[in-house]
């Protein structure tokens, strides 16, 4: 079968190039003190397009498929969330083509296979499916044969097509290493090499019942920790680029619905067409939506097969598990760590759940779940049958209320939401509430080892809209906003008017991956908002996401999310940016001998040395320096010499607070990075890694600072800031025999 061609010579400016050799490190660095500057001076941008991707689904499974629709359909009423997933690694697929130049047939070919690669899970029984826990050999063995599955289907169809090869091979990896491999390498055809990455990055962005969903810059490290081994090397790079391009799915979408040959697609099938008809969700009334999204206690609703048709917010509080990865599995008391009053597991067969469903009556246990901070929370469950006009048992309406004799984290926060002061244009928490509020998220937070999550929003093109309609137009269009802000807020959470046009959200017991995801729901619903008061226009907003990381404070997470918030306007507004990685336990600080050890190997100047470190991230070099941008951006940092591969850093005039006093003292650091890009060794990221190895070095500037009690804690908050923008662990240095040692 003939390779699909590479992308061709007419790549648009920007796109990364495949192959070649990489670029100095001091080139890189060249380039760092003038970038940072237009970075804090920032450019206009064009408007974005609305984004019309959940308006148009079925219309571009339709369009995109033809009469092979069916096939999709079929999936999507088997289980909906494969359904979505596919899609999503469609849409990705074609936007990473677009963006390539690749030639429209390839294009094609490659967002159809990615549509139906998954097509084969049809055949997986439920109990394999919807199976929450770990499955034994035999389940692993089934899921195995599901790609076999859908090859046959797909063959069916459409014979031995560049479609079916891609599918074929996207589970190939590119070291040839997994079992069954037939080709490796780039003998392997590129749509399946792509396929591969967009659908291992979607994995990890989303939520399962068994892994919380990763932010985007954690699962871009995995890509880069396989590449080699699991992925094509080059294919990441470019991947890892294109992601953060300013081509939308909006582009994506409409290249498929009005760009797309319908000859074409229908001439990949061999069957006569089937009727599309999208399915309907099954929804609640308004007033039974916000009841049961704005309730304490846990709610979950389970038809007669004891599927989950209703999980919600209360419920995600509860045991930290997302309505997205439970709706449509079914209901096992394993599945939240259910146990008695003994602390025994409990059995299948004394379930409350399914004997109300099995005996139409009530139940009611004094229990325990396993919480998302994986300590067990005592509950009481009441389990309801529903009974339709016949009699017959529908399911169950299940209610689990929190026993537990302390006052939850989420209760707390929730009764400091009730007291805030009111911005009295909005009715939420002002600006001066939102601060006092935040120290407490962040250092309860952090005492608890919990993620919490801030975003930052504000309204594109607002003066525009008060010139055009007048400031009464654009007080109505911030209520509208804020209403709508409010609305997607659970108890525990505070939005807050910080200013203008400018609003907050903390999102309590939160990791980065749900905020991003909740601000984009948000995003999308204002798009398709109409505003009265404009004439029934709607409005857009940009967000920045952050969550809080290991020994931050309420000014750099801040800081962070104003960074986040900034990169979403200067590409273009109306879109989402997430930055940071989260509480990572791998972070924990190493022993001082180990510390003293560094300090000796590397041989430098230890007058007035704080803090020595090497780090190692998962990156090329060229992303690290990216993200090393934003570090120096948002600490106003000033780059004092670039020698080779290592820059000089003065951070100067901040407070870098330890207790949140406002009279504290500014400490000014000189920071030294070292720079490496190499291959290295490392258990904890599959072996061998080309990534960026980073030495780094934490002086006072000033003598006086370095006699006081608090700097070098005031220098760790600084390293830990670093490595949160690098998304960068801690590591020991190179041997005497690596390349980095040699150059020293």
């Amino acid at each position: 079968m003939p390779e699909l061609p590479l992308p061709s010579s007419e790549t648009p400016r920007g796109a990364p190039a495949v192959g070649g050799s990489a670029p100095r490190v001091d080139q890189h660095l060249a380039q760092l003190a003038s970038l940072v500057d237009q970075m804090r001076v920032g450019a206009p941008a064009e408007t974005r397009l609305q984004s019309q991707a959940i308006a148009y689904e079925n219309r571009l499974v339709d369009s995109r498929l033809g009469v092979a629709a069916a096939l999709f359909v079929a999936l999507r009423n088997r289980y909906r969330p494969t359904a979505s997933h596919s899609l999503r690694v469609a849409l990705g697929c074609s936007h990473w083509a677009l963006a390539t130049g690749m030639p429209p047939q390839a294009r094609d070919q490659i967002e159809i296979a990615a549509l139906l690669h998954d097509v084969g899970k049809i055949g997986v029984p439920d109990a394999v499916l919807l199976k929450p826990g770990s499955l034994s050999s035999e389940e692993a063995a089934l899921m195995d044969r599901y790609r076999a599955t859908g090859l046959d289907i797909l063959q069916s169809f459409c014979g031995e097509s560049p479609i079916v090869e891609i599918v074929r091979h996207s589970t190939t990896w590119f070291d040839g290493s997994r079992p069954q491999a037939t080709l490796q390498g780039t003998d392997s055809p590129l749509g399946a090499r792509m396929l591969s990455i967009v659908d291992a990055f979607d994995s990890m962005t989303t939520d399962h019942v068994y892994r919380r969903a990763m932010s985007r810059e954690r699962a871009l490290s995995e890509l880069f920790s396989c590449a080699g081994r699991q992925f094509d090397p080059d294919l990441v790079r470019q991947f890892a680029e294109v992601v953060g391009s300013e081509r939308t799915q909006d582009e994506v979408t409409r290249s498929w619905l009005y760009a797309i040959d319908p000859q074409f697609a229908n001439a990949q099938w061999q069957f006569s067409p089937v009727a599309f008809t999208p399915t309907i969700a099954n929804g609640n009334t308004l007033f039974e939506k916000n009841l049961l999204d704005n309730m304490q206690d846990a709610v979950v609703f389970v038809d007669a097969n004891l599927q989950i048709i209703l999980w919600n917010h209360g419920a995600e509080r509860m045991t930290g598990i997302a309505a997205s990865s439970v709706t449509e599995r079914k209901w096992l008391p394993e599945l939240v760590g259910m146990r008695d009053e003994k602390d025994r597991e409990l059995l299948n067969s004394h379930d409350p759940v399914a004997l109300a469903v099995k005996n139409g009556e009530q139940e009611i246990l004094r229990a325990s779940v396993t919480g998302r901070s994986g300590r067990p929370v005592t509950v009481d469950i009441h389990a309801v049958p529903v009974a339709g006009s016949d009699g017959a048992v529908r399911g169950a309406a299940v209610l689990l209320r929190d026993a537990s004799p302390q006052a939850s984290l989420e209760k707390l926060c929730h009764s400091l939401h009730e007291r805030a002061t009111k911005d009295p244009l909005t009715q939420m928490a002002n600006r001066a509430e939102f601060d006092r509020t935040h120290s407490m998220f962040v250092a309860a937070h952090l005492e608890r080892r919990l993620p919490c999550s801030l975003i930052v929003c504000d309204i594109d093109h607002f003066k525009k809209i008060n010139d055009t309609f007048g400031h009464q137009a654009g007080d109505e269009a911030l209520k509208a906003f804020a209403a709508l802000l409010k609305g997607f807020c659970r108890p525990g959470d505070l939005v807050a008017r910080y200013g203008g046009e400018e609003f907050v959200i903390l999102c309590a017991d939160c990791n980065n991956s749900t905020a991003a995801q909740k601000a984009e729901q948000l995003r999308k619903s204002l798009c398709e908002m109409p505003i009265l008061a404009l004439g029934g226009k709607s409005i857009t907003s940009s967000f920045g996401v952050t969550e809080v990381q290991a020994d931050d404070t309420p000014a750099t997470m801040l800081r962070r999310a104003d960074r986040a918030l900034y990169e979403a306007k200067e590409r273009g507004r109306n879109m989402v940016v997430q930055l940071g990685s989260g509480i990572n336990s791998d972070d924990e600080e190493k022993s001082n001998e180990s510390r003293s050890c560094w300090r000796r190997w590397f041989g430098g100047s230890e007058a007035g040395l704080l803090l020595a470190k090497w780090l190692v991230t998962a990156v090329p070099i060229k992303v690290t320096i990216e993200k090393l941008r934003g570090f120096v951006a948002d600490h106003h940092a000033e780059i004092e010499s670039i020698d080779g591969d290592t820059v000089k850093l003065r951070i100067d005039g901040e407070k870098i607070t330890l207790n949140r006093r406002t009279n504290d003292r500014s400490v000014a650091f000189q920071m030294e990075l070292r720079l490496t890009e190499e291959n290295y060794e490392d258990a904890g990221l599959h072996g061998a890694v080309r990534g960026t190895r980073i030495y780094v070095a934490i002086r006072p500037r000033r003598d006086r600072d370095r006699r006081r009690s608090d700097t070098v804690e005031r220098a760790r908050i600084v390293l830990s800031s670093l490595k949160s923008y690098l998304v960068a662990a801690e590591t020991d240095p190179p041997t005497a025999a690596s390349p980095s040692a040699d150059r020293q």
